[in-house]
């Protein structure tokens, strides 16, 4: 077991404050402890790696530069905030990362006072510092605001939404934009940084904001001239036009691991009295350990690894996964029908897209980290009769949902939107959960919501989806491996609306929706132990109800249970609702509904996660006993018991 690296210099350092006390020349020392600190517990933990490695010197130059926890340090996404976890008072607890009661893998307010915002959907940081800024302002606190963004993250609306307000409040903000990819403007050495040192000093801005005085007392063309020539005369040197026409200062590019370079600029960005002002860092993903830089993309985030030769110890699975299965057969139904592409978010390996795009690149479109416009793109292209597949995580598709209601829904548009991550997800915690989807969706007019129980089901779903052309439709499943189950050559379409029964029984039904299913078949064979042979039913699709399935159920059984993996107001509450308007609770019918706990979960492994909700098989045997009143066998399950 490894003992971790020697770290004499990171070992003083318990806060910011202890390494405000460093001198500038002990930071080069620090960061390269740093890095062999992040490398050794990430693989021991896994989680994300190769941002945080990127952002060693960066983290180190903002702490030691400005006084946190009092000024304002946010990250976006979270990926890359392990370094500063470790520098702010949590490295005692870093090998617990993304674990059960351990630290979660973002920012996260109630974990921390030096996480003023949590993080971990993309491209939040520049608006909420700038609510900061403005509660500062209200309250008269002197204090620094800083957003650090990656690159990928400004490919979000939001982030120019939030830029455009800050430049024409002209709010005294600090934006540094982690360039560590796409490399908007490389960094030119020496010149540059002395160039970037140059337009960030106090004699310079000084200097800009006499001649702005000056300029105001000239007639309107002569202004608009000298600010014109002023920014032609920098960005010509540094880049940053379109940052300067949302009303930014820019600075840079720079290099992100240069110390030299950082800790002035830093400087000047603190004492400035100016408006808006954005920070251009170029770094590297994965920077100080070789694994990470010659495979940038497979160590952004990785299971636990070996630290000496950087492999990955990831366990074999026994079915393939569902992301896959879904990737694989929109292969096949696009090798029927040409009017089949797929859109995704920025997320093509996590969603199954990539396959599809080795097979179809030209029916592939990555539109960056911007929900709302896949949207509304997929809604275009089924407008005029192509067939869209927006691949989207369930958590992701929140941020779309004004687009799935006006510029689909209502126009009936086909569009196709499968739904990965539905249910628990693990090590990603709260944030990531699909939990809502079935609840969000479910109560749109004309929308037809699938879930799949196996991975073959998701390939007849794939099908079902291809060949549905009346109106917007969704398919869900969960993370993860598959079931094992025989699989299909090809997938089949499915009725529209209509469950299957799995095994027959008497006293009791249990009616699944998803991946719950497998679960669902085991509690029914322990059920069958005490003496209450179950029926089991997968219910397929939350909308439109098989309603005849339910009546059939609900007549025949003294106990309807309903089983999903989505929160309160999904599949139980349809169910209740077409229970009652029939009158079908009058009878005698005990009914309960099993779902998500009405609360945000931390991280744990899924399994454990779906115990303690109650989502189980033992969780279904004790719900079944609690509402047939043998408490005794119930004991206190964990279930969600509507």
């Amino acid at each position: 077991m490894s003992t971790g690296p020697e770290t004499p210099l990171l070992d003083t350092v318990r806060t910011p404050a202890d390494l405000r006390a460093l001198s500038d020349d002990q930071l080069p020392q620090l960061a390269e402890e740093l890095r062999a600190e992040l490398v050794d517990a990430v693989s021991q933990t896994g989680g994300h790696l190769g941002a945080g490695l990127g952002v060693v010197e960066l983290t180190i130059a903002i702490h030691h530069v400005f006084n946190t926890p009092h000024d304002r340090l946010i990250f976006d996404v979270g990926h890359q905030c392990y370094p500063h976890k470790i520098l702010t008072g949590r490295r005692d607890r870093i090998r617990t990362l993304r674990k059960e009661n351990g630290l979660s893998g973002f920012t996260k307010r109630a974990e921390s006072e030096y996480d003023p915002f949590g993080a971990a959907h993309s491209s939040t940081s520049i608006s909420a510092g700038l609510g900061m800024v403005e509660a500062a302002r209200h309250q008269g606190i002197a204090r620094n605001v800083i957003s650090v963004i990656g690159d990928g993250a400004m490919s979000a609306g939001m982030a120019y939404e939030a830029m455009n307000n800050a430049g024409h409040m002209d709010a005294r903000q600090i934006v540094i934009l982690n360039d560590n990819d796409m490399s908007i403007a490389p960094p030119t050495g020496a010149m540059s940084a002395y160039l970037a040192r140059l337009v960030s000093g106090r004699t310079y801005i000084g200097l800009r904001e006499a001649a702005k005085q000056f300029s105001k007392r000239m007639p309107k063309f002569i202004q608009d001239k000298a600010r014109k020539t002023e920014e032609y005369t920098r960005t010509f040197f540094s880049g940053g036009t379109l940052f300067e026409e949302l009303g930014f200062f820019y600075v840079g590019p720079i290099d992100g691991h240069n110390l030299n370079h950082l800790l002035p600029i830093l400087r000047n960005a603190r004492d400035a009295e100016v408006g808006p002002i954005l920070i251009h860092a170029v770094t590297q993903k994965g920077k100080g350990y070789a694994p990470a830089e010659q495979a940038a993309d497979k160590y952004h985030g990785v299971a636990k690894f070996d630290v000496i030769t950087g492999a990955q110890a990831k366990a074999k699975p026994n079915a393939p996964s569902y992301t896959k299965v879904f990737g694989q057969a929109l292969v096949q139904e696009a090798e029927h029908d040409d009017r089949v592409v797929a859109i995704t978010a920025a997320m093509p390996s996590g969603t199954g897209v990539d396959i599809f795009e080795k097979a179809f690149p030209d029916r592939t479109y990555d539109v960056g980290i911007a929900e709302q416009h896949a949207v509304t793109f997929a809604g275009g292209l089924a407008a005029d009769g192509m067939k869209p597949f927006a691949a989207i995580y369930s958590t992701f598709l929140q941020r779309a949902y004004d687009q799935v209601v006006h510029d689909v829904a209502i126009q009936k548009l086909p569009v196709r939107f499968p739904i990965d991550r539905a249910g628990f997800v693990g090590a990603d915690g709260q944030t990531h959960a699909g939990s809502f989807d079935i609840a969000y969706l479910g109560c749109l007019p004309g929308f037809v919501i699938m879930a799949a129980g196996d991975e073959a089901e998701l390939k007849h779903m794939v099908r079902t989806a291809t060949e549905y052309d009346e109106g917007p439709l969704a398919f869900r499943y969960p993370r993860g491996e598959g079931v094992g189950v025989e699989m299909p050559e090809r997938g089949e379409v499915l009725e529209i609306g209509r469950g299957r029964i799995m095994r027959e029984g008497g006293k009791v039904a249990i009616l699944s929706l998803g991946g719950r299913l497998k679960h669902a078949l085991l509690a029914a064979e322990r059920l069958d132990g005490f003496g209450l042979p179950a029926t089991v039913a997968d219910a397929r699709f939350a909308k439109p109800l098989d309603t005849a399935l339910i009546e059939q159920l609900a007549r025949n059984h003294e106990l309807l249970i309903t089983v999903e993996e989505g929160s309160i107001g999904g599949f139980g509450s349809f169910v209740a609702q077409h229970l009652f308007n029939e009158g079908l609770l009058d009878n005698g019918l005990k009914y309960r509904s099993l779902f998500l706990p009405d609360r945000f979960m931390d991280q744990a492994s899924p399994d454990r996660m779906y115990e303690v909700a109650g989502l189980d098989a033992d969780g279904i045997v004790k719900a079944v006993f609690g509402a047939l009143g043998r408490e005794e066998i119930a004991q206190e399950g964990g279930a969600s018991i509507a």
